[in-house]
């Protein structure tokens, strides 16, 4: 892939790179000593994120959610006829819903 010519990396043509010719045996003794200092920091810290994201993601999977499952809640008795075309529902326990309900987001349930 290099037509015809022997493939060289830096190395073995003998250009050092700039990386290797500023650092020193000491310099990366002190930047070990630095990251390792704030090595327990950083774990923390991430440690702290993933718990926010797992809550976040916890709160996010609402029971009955997702493609498989039903559209629908239920099932509601009609309490009283708060308007036209609005319903007062409450549940099969007697626990009475807060608000009011349209017609068009209800379906008749036979039990």
């Amino acid at each position: 892939m290099v037509y015809g010519v022997e493939a060289l990396i830096p190395v073995e043509i003998g250009e050092p790179s700039t990386w290797y010719v500023q650092a020193t045996e000491e310099s990366n003794d002190e930047e070990m000593q630095v990251n390792l200092d704030l090595l327990e920091g950083r774990r923390e810290a991430a440690l702290i994120r993933m718990a926010a994201q797992k809550q976040v993601f916890q709160s996010a999977n609402v029971a009955n959610s997702g493609k498989l499952n039903p559209t629908w809640e239920g099932p509601y008795r009609v309490r009283d006829i708060a308007g036209k075309g609005a319903y007062e529902l409450d549940t099969m326990d007697g626990k009475i819903l807060p608000s009011h309900w349209n017609d068009v987001h209800l379906k008749r349930y036979y039990f």
